[in-house]
């Protein structure tokens, strides 16, 4: 005979087995996002106008840096997401007939470029036939009909989504997926990637049809 386990004890059972698969799938997805991010050191070579120099000229290269650096996209690095810190400040040099000067600043920063085969989680932005455009973070992402699983159908309308034969499952603007990036284009101050949802543990996470 098999001992009686009550319902309390075989949901702590249960529990027991969940919670480190949960941790593990939290971890992985951790360890999926940090391969993404890089803390590395940059130069600029930074104008400041004759009018902001005096005891705070530091401070006003500085805030000039993060206003023309923070959020741009470099094809060789990628996304500039913030400046964590300012390394050195060279000697300015005057630049002839305009009275700037020119400042090479070498600064500390982190930044985010994905890669082909990260998972990354995504909005969708918009729909049509031909598949589905979504966003993570800066970086935009094109999922073709190919890449989206067969039992999925596009279906036009006032709101164009993607939604599986039971009704059950639905892609459409402002859903959340899941997906797998498989390639990137990178041009000079832009990174667009390729992305699939037909994999396992891919598509969508929230629908806003249904949380709303």
């Amino acid at each position: 005979l098999k001992p009686f386990v009550s319902s309390s004890s075989r949901l702590h059972h249960t529990l027991t087995l969940i919670r480190p698969l949960a941790r593990t799938q939290r971890f992985r997805r951790l360890e999926e996002l940090k391969k993404m991010f890089f803390h590395i050191v940059l130069e600029r070579n930074m104008q400041l106008h004759p009018r902001h120099f005096g005891r705070d000229l530091r401070e006003k290269l500085v805030a000039k840096l993060m206003k023309d650096v923070e959020g741009t996209c470099s094809g060789r690095h990628g996304f500039v997401v913030a400046i964590t810190g300012i390394e050195n400040v060279g000697k300015g040099l005057i630049r002839d007939g305009t009275g700037f000067v020119t400042f090479p600043v070498k600064y500390q920063c982190v930044v985010f470029r994905p890669f082909k085969g990260e998972i990354l989680e995504a909005v969708v932005t918009m729909v049509n036939k031909m598949g589905f455009f979504a966003e993570a973070g800066p970086v935009q992402i094109f999922v073709s009909n190919h890449l989206i699983p067969d039992d999925m159908e596009f279906q036009s309308g006032d709101m164009p989504n993607y939604t599986t034969s039971d009704g059950s499952v639905k892609i459409q603007k402002d859903s959340e997926v899941r997906l797998k990036i498989i390639g990137t284009r990178v041009d000079a101050t832009e990174i667009f990637c390729i992305g699939t949802i037909k994999d396992d543990f891919l598509g969508v996470i929230s629908d806003p049809a249904t949380t709303s």
